[in-house]
């Protein structure tokens, strides 16, 4: 039989689930929000950054990650945050949590200035060792999801697509949802082979993201 392009990511084995466990006991924190490029801190240790469309559940997932309930907080208008916003994980990376897309909201020379600030980052920043572009379990790949999947293209930044809010939907909607993925994903030669399916609720995947994380470096 066929395999499906673009699997579900398995469940990492007990050393890795290990390390992962260990890099995210070392605590989290709120370091800065950034505007411009020379307000960026450091390059000094890796980094990964998550993306996603407006209401997609980001916030959420990396509190999940984090075990921190508030380190992150969703904007009660989606698309208002133009910030990039900066954690720190432990001695040893960063996790970046880029501003949602897919609204409007925003003034549009705001909105214009903060898609530049992201082209200039994804290009620019030599620590980034992956960028995790989260699409929404209900519905799959969207267009705009295929635009910053694009952008991460010609900035040669590998990514890999997280699935949210599996736990909203199951059989053969999932199905659906992920097979439109998997279709946007064989268009994007930075796409990472395999996905990571995850509910922030229910704790489904949040292992496998964070082993992710922890063999990234």
């Amino acid at each position: 039989m066929t395999s499906l392009p673009f699997p579900i990511a398995d469940d990492p084995d007990e050393i890795t689930t290990e390390l992962g466990r260990k890099l995210f006991a070392g605590g989290a924190d709120f370091l800065k929000g950034v505007v411009a490029m020379d307000g960026l801190p450091p390059a000094d240790r890796p980094e990964v950054c998550f993306a996603g469309r407006s209401n997609v559940g980001k916030s959420t997932l990396i509190n999940a990650l984090t075990g921190r309930r508030a380190l992150a907080r969703a904007s009660n208008t989606p698309g208002r945050t133009q910030e990039i916003n900066y954690f720190t994980l432990g001695a040893s990376h960063y996790l970046v949590d880029l501003p949602g897309y897919g609204y409007a909201e925003a003034p549009v020379d705001i909105v214009r200035k903060w898609q530049t600030l992201l082209r200039a980052y994804l290009s620019g920043r030599a620590t980034l060792r992956r960028a995790f572009v989260l699409i929404d379990g209900r519905h799959g790949a969207k267009q705009v999801d295929e635009e910053i999947m694009t952008l991460l293209d010609k900035s040669a930044v590998p990514f890999q697509v997280v699935v949210t809010k599996a736990d909203k939907v199951r059989g053969s909607d999932l199905d659906a949802a992920l097979a439109r993925t998997r279709a946007a994903l064989a268009k994007h030669p930075a796409a990472y082979p395999e996905m990571i399916l995850t509910s922030s609720e229910k704790g489904e995947g949040i292992a496998t993201l964070r082993a992710a994380i922890a063999n990234i470096a």
